[in-house]
């Protein structure tokens, strides 16, 4: 059968991705899947040594500013555009990876278009669904599910709201994306006593944005949903589709190492009318958790950019949210997408690690029904370095949690006594709060 898809492969495209995850598996995908459609791709990533790097579809690699500022961004991008193209009116598509990325984009779009085709968001749009806090306040607004929230200011505070959400919660910062690189801190985490919750709300100052709890739906097989789509220029979301969750890592909280394309016409309904009401623009990647005792299915995340698993929604002609954010912004139509209902994606990293924390499996679906596929996050054969890297780094990333982890065990000689139970707050009885 012929491709419908019939790309514009003078526009080149650069994928920009600021944060220093060298096990980005997403960013591979994007180079992948526009490469083997005869497309001109270059990156901004952390490293020229990046495993990413080593892909046969990548033109060039550059290494991310020495900031997230926006500022220095553009001006990079300005000077790439030039290098790979010889008029200076030529288009080229610029893809974030992350969210810091789509912020900056979004923040200088007016001063990059029309020479970097970008989707009409502004930076304010994205704040309302990257920002935690403000995804809380635009669910409750738009009366969609979502996990209670609480935003303490003190540590007690935090305690207190931690207890009357019930041990043990989600802690998540507002903008992870401010994180500082090398502090330990993750951008959602499981805290299973009110001791590890005032020792997180500690940490607020370095973390740069405020810490929020969230009330932990219970996990369990087929549970956890997500939806990728792209909405065009026109407002109309023309590719999107729907995965479960089989595996996680973390185990039940955590990105998702295998998944599997699956219908699920709730969730599919519901993202499509939220980026309806947003009137949103571009590629997205939302998670959703039913929530059993209800029945509802509860928006965990909206990510405004290409999820890391976006390959999992590829067709059989190929066509994924990628694609059709190319075919679009360069003014060619966009076929339909076809459902192909049981291929799966897998991480081999993160599943591997899943596989040995959990060796149950985290799935009651069909299994060898449906389009039998499965694509790998790095081993492709006909690319098969990124892999080869990406072991050699997993390999060494490990030992030295391992060292790291023994350093701090027996670094001092001897264990330390536990410290005494922390004396939990008594119940309240006030109405839950919930984020403006």
């Amino acid at each position: 059968m012929p491709c419908r898809q019939s790309f514009d492969t003078l526009v080149p495209t650069v994928l920009v991705r600021l944060d220093r995850n060298p096990f980005h598996h997403g960013t591979l995908g994007a180079a992948r899947s526009l490469g083997r459609a005869g497309i001109q791709v270059h990156a901004v990533v952390e490293s020229p040594t990046s495993p990413v790097a080593r892909s046969r579809y990548l033109r060039s690699v550059r290494t991310r500013p020495g900031t997230d500022s926006s500022a220095e961004l553009a001006a990079l991008l300005t000077r790439i555009a030039d290098e790979i193209t010889d008029n200076p009116s030529h288009p080229v598509l610029p893809i974030p990876l992350d969210d810091v990325s789509a912020l900056a984009l979004a923040r200088r779009r007016d001063r990059l278009s029309p020479r970097l085709l970008l989707p009409e968001q502004t930076e304010e749009q994205l704040l309302r669904v990257a920002d935690k806090a403000a995804l809380a306040g635009t669910c409750a607004v738009l009366g969609l599910p979502h996990p209670r929230t609480e935003i303490p200011t003190g540590a007690d505070e935090a305690a207190a709201m931690a207890w009357a959400l019930g041990l043990p919660v989600v802690a998540k910062w507002s903008r992870p994306w401010l994180l500082p690189a090398g502090g330990g801190l993750r951008s959602t985490s499981v805290l299973r006593s009110l001791a590890e919750v005032r020792e997180l709300y500690a940490r607020s100052p370095e973390a740069g944005s405020r810490l929020l709890l969230q009330e932990l739906l219970p996990a369990g097989r087929d549970l956890d949903w997500f939806f990728h789509g792209y909405v065009d220029t026109q407002g109309r979301c023309i590719t999107g589709a729907t995965g479960r969750k089989e595996r996680s890592w973390p185990d039940g909280a955590g990105l998702t190492a295998a998944g599997r394309w699956a219908p699920n016409p709730t969730v599919d309904r519901t993202a499509r009318e939220l980026l309806d009401a947003l009137g949103y623009r571009g590629v997205c990647d939302l998670d959703f958790r039913l929530d059993r005792s209800t029945g509802a299915y509860h928006l965990l995340d909206f990510n405004p950019r290409p999820g890391a698993q976006f390959r999992l929604f590829a067709d059989r002609e190929g066509l994924d949210v990628v694609r059709a954010l190319h075919l679009n912004l360069t003014g060619r139509p966009v076929p339909p997408h076809s459902p192909a209902y049981g291929r799966r994606f897998v991480v081999e990293n993160y599943a591997a690690l899943s596989h040995l924390t959990s060796p149950r499996r985290r799935s009651t679906a069909e299994h060898g029904t449906g389009d039998r596929r499965t694509e790998y996050a790095w081993w492709a054969p006909d690319d098969p370095m990124p892999a080869l890297a990406m072991g050699r780094a997993w390999l060494r990333h490990l030992l030295r949690k391992a060292l790291t982890a023994h350093g701090r065990l027996f670094g001092s000689g001897r264990r330390r006594p536990p410290a005494p139970p922390a004396v939990p707050p008594a119940r309240s009885s006030s109405p839950h709060l919930t984020p403006r």
